[in-house]
């Protein structure tokens, strides 16, 4: 039995689709630099392990959000290259999506680093 269809070759796939992402999209790279920055800062705050789960979650849900927004609109642009209204509309509402899921981040980040930055700088 070949790859194809097999775990192994579905493996594949998504990790080149991952590097794919990588060098392609500047913005799954910045949002790759905060998951550093904020697991450098939970490991200095020292972090539970459900705090830690909570900020992988968080970082799963942005990660593949953009990755997913990066597929929609690749895929829009391939299918209608010129400009349309529709095409716009459902490249907006990925980009949205993207950006709900930011937020909820930021939420997120804030509940977690908060309480422990504010006992941390006696605020």
């Amino acid at each position: 039995m070949g790859t194809k269809g097999s775990l192994v070759g579905a493996m594949r796939c998504a990790l080149r689709g991952i590097g794919l992402a990588w060098r392609s999209e500047r913005n799954l790279r910045i949002h790759s630099l905060a998951v550093v920055v904020s697991s450098a800062g939970a490991w200095a705050l020292g972090f539970s392990q459900l705090e830690w789960a909570v900020l992988a979650l968080t970082w799963a849900l942005v990660l593949g959000a953009e990755m997913i927004n990066s597929s929609i609109e690749a895929l829009c642009d391939h299918l209608h290259p010129a400009r349309h209204p529709q095409i716009a509309r459902v490249k907006d509402v990925a980009a949205g999506a993207v950006l709900v899921c930011a937020l909820v981040a930021v939420i997120v980040g804030t509940l977690l680093f908060g309480p422990k930055l504010v006992v941390l700088l006696g605020c």
